[in-house]
């Protein structure tokens, strides 16, 4: 069992606490209007995020404390319960279906999101099996095959929701770490290719997809249906500027862009502080993944340097393609930005791998 210090990393704290606080503030300025109208309550959205916070909160400074080798310990189980979780989702009865996805468990009066917390479960069982079989990973037989073939069954019950963005974190997420672990760049590349002809087999599969590939390429082709995300999007970040229309003054909030405080958040948020409030959101997400990569390398054990590669792929990964579509650089695809969009799966499954990381930082030979 690894020597524990006293002290978290105190910057990543920190860090995710500023993120936390301004997702805060920017849930209630994108959503107040859309809540106002829906609900009659401006607060709506806002003082559920403050509950999902709440909990997120609790959870991170308990995981904080429970040393990070006890998710070794569980994986199996951990990994097995979100199977069976996945397998409920598809029961109509039990599954709730949101914008055309059977993605939600109804719990009570909120939802919960299994395949945000498979993301989470993946990474633990597979930093085990890499720490246990890394001198395995260069074949393709013993390491690589038995690793990737888990990670694709995830992957295919999560499509059967269907939910391509979760699913396509959480594949990105854990090539990254069995690159990191040291398969061969061969194999990557072979591998490459059949990925990319099953991503577009994927896509041909669904008119929808297509329509939002159509729409990444001239979104101005269809701008009242495939295109009408983008457009709307472009037109809040465009009129930001330098410094913003000031916080709270968004135009785009007003029914113009869809459900704003999810997905397109940022969009929120750059029409209301400008390029400089978006640039310091990526300068607290860059001190975030520099404090995880730091926490990876100091890492007294494989398992933990593999857990911490892990989250921190997890989240950057997540960023880039929220920030991507967001900003018209990638097709259109239901990915929120971690801490900053509504939603509590997605927000509590955060906090809890941050209180991974700060607990793998108590540990630290940095």
């Amino acid at each position: 069992m690894p020597t524990k210090r006293s002290t978290p990393d105190f910057i990543l704290l920190i860090v995710t606490f500023a993120l936390l606080a301004l997702g805060l503030i920017m849930v209630y300025s994108a959503s107040a209007v859309w809540a106002d109208y829906k609900f009659d309550d401006s607060f709506f959205f806002a003082k559920r995020q403050m509950l999902f916070a709440g909990v997120g909160i609790f959870a991170m400074f308990f995981i904080m404390n429970v040393d990070y080798w006890t998710w070794k310990k569980f994986a199996k189980v951990i990994l097995i319960i979100c199977f069976v979780l996945l397998i409920l989702v598809l029961i109509p009865g039990i599954g709730n279906v949101r914008n055309g996805s059977r993605s939600w468990i109804g719990v009570g009066a909120f939802s919960v999101q299994p395949s945000e917390f498979m993301k989470l479960a993946m990474i633990a069982f597979l930093a085990k099996y890499l720490s246990e079989n890394q001198k395995h990973i260069t074949s393709l037989r013993k390491g690589l095959f038995p690793s990737l073939g888990l990670v694709f069954l995830a992957f295919g019950m999560i499509m059967l929701q269907p939910d391509l963005g979760t699913g396509t974190v959480m594949v990105g997420t854990c090539i990254v770490m069995i690159f990191v672990a040291g398969a061969r760049i061969s194999h990557f590349v072979g591998l490459g290719v059949l990925g990319l002809l099953g991503f577009v087999g994927l896509i041909i599969s669904a008119p929808y997809r297509i329509q939002r590939i159509t729409s990444f390429l001239d979104p101005w082709s269809d701008p009242q249906n495939s295109g009408f995300q983008i457009i709307q999007s472009l037109y809040a970040i465009g009129p930001g500027g330098l410094f913003g229309l000031g916080l709270g003054q968004s135009r785009q909030k007003f029914f113009y862009l869809p459900e704003p405080q999810t997905d397109f958040i940022f969009a929120i948020l750059a029409e209301e502080l400008g390029f400089i409030g978006g640039s310091f959101v990526l300068l607290l997400f860059a001190l975030l993944l520099w404090r995880g990569i730091r926490i990876a390398l100091g890492a007294p054990d494989l398992f933990g340097s593999f857990l911490a590669v892990g989250i921190i792929a997890m989240i950057a990964i997540q960023v880039m393609i929220n920030i991507g579509v967001v900003t018209g650089l990638m097709p259109v695809t239901g990915i929120t930005l971690p801490f900053l969009s509504y939603g509590g799966s997605s927000l509590t499954l955060m906090l809890v791998a941050i209180g991974v990381l700060l607990n793998i930082s108590r540990h630290s030979r940095y």
